[in-house]
């Protein structure tokens, strides 16, 4: 397709949905996704650890009824002595009801790791969690990139989405991305330390990002789109999440969304739009859908200076 066409495509279609809607509130829908499990810090958890981290996110997903899909890491299920333990963290997941789905063996990036290892991983990240799913009479389905790195050349780019689609995945896009990963490892070493005070001031300045997140993509949706998406929401396996998600559930609903599953998430018709957007870093498919539109992206709220001083002090995990 020429990229004329591509963007002629795009034009017309934000502009009926526009007219369309115009005179209708949004319908707001969400779906919401974990990635990183067992744990987003698993490399520096005890198993016991995490299996409580697991236990307490768990129940709060249950009860705001959210239909969470949580992407895995099977490197991180490899520790001696745990194994079994980490393995168990996942069937959890299963007999709560949710979904897994594949975000590679070792969080590998498309973009710096090239096409051939991103392939070897995504296999080697199939072992385990395809097994659990066929005991609860499930498929593995959906695939989540890490770093949402989808590479940084269209032909790369193309090439994974076909391996993919040969191995029966369905890629699992984000519209939205408030970075819980970097407040939540914040938030993690303050309870290590007892730091209640921290704690709540990390909570405080995560919340009020996520909205702004939320604020600036809806417009940009309707900028972009022409009306508001069934959106996609990235959130990590993290103690962050597993204390508070009922206030991040709260925020999201003062907005007026509802909860909904990936897959209903994946029927609306934005997720088919053209898509040629290539990078050296990964970023919410509504930009996706600017760029190729030529639309120069702009003005997405950045995280405070303060939080990534913090984060960038914090001791780092060794590997296995």
């Amino acid at each position: 397709m020429s990229k004329m066409r591509t963007l002629m495509i795009l034009a017309i279609w934000a502009w009926a949905a526009l007219s369309s809607q115009a005179a209708a509130p949004p319908d707001r829908q969400i779906a919401v996704t974990i990635d990183d499990l067992p744990a987003g810090n698993a490399y520096s958890m005890s198993a016991a650890d995490i299996t409580q981290m697991t236990t307490k996110l768990l129940a709060a997903l249950r009860q705001q009824k959210i239909p969470a899909v949580g992407f895995v890491n099977e490197r991180k299920l490899y520790r001696t002595g745990e194994v079994d333990e980490r393995i168990k963290t996942l069937d959890m997941w299963l007999d709560s009801g949710l979904e897994l789905g594949n975000h590679t063996f070792s969080h590998v990036s498309l973009n710096k790791a090239g096409l051939k290892a991103f392939e070897d991983d995504v296999i080697q990240g199939e072992n385990v969690t395809r097994l659990l799913l066929a005991q609860n009479k499930m498929t593995l389905r959906y695939f989540r990139h890490p770093f949402l790195d989808t590479g940084r050349d269209l032909q790369t780019r193309r090439d994974a989405e076909a391996f993919l689609a040969q191995r029966g995945y369905r890629i699992a896009p984000v519209t939205l991305d408030a970075w819980d990963w970097m407040y939540g490892s914040i938030y993690e070493d303050a309870r290590k330390r007892s730091d209640t005070a921290l704690q709540q001031e990390i909570v405080s300045a995560y919340l009020a990002h996520t909205d702004g997140v939320f604020a600036y993509y809806e417009q940009l949706s309707k900028q972009i789109v022409g009306y508001e998406p069934k959106q996609i929401l990235l959130l990590h396996g993290n103690w962050l999440e597993a204390d508070h998600l009922d206030d991040l559930a709260d925020l999201i609903r003062k907005r007026g969304y509802r909860f909904i599953t990936l897959e209903d998430a994946l029927s609306d018709q934005a997720y088919s739009l053209p898509d040629s957007y290539v990078g050296e870093e990964g970023t919410s498919w509504l930009d996706h859908w600017a760029v190729t539109l030529g639309k120069p992206v702009q003005g997405s709220p950045a995280v405070p200076p303060s939080i990534m001083e913090r984060y960038d002090t914090l001791p780092r995990p060794q590997l296995p």
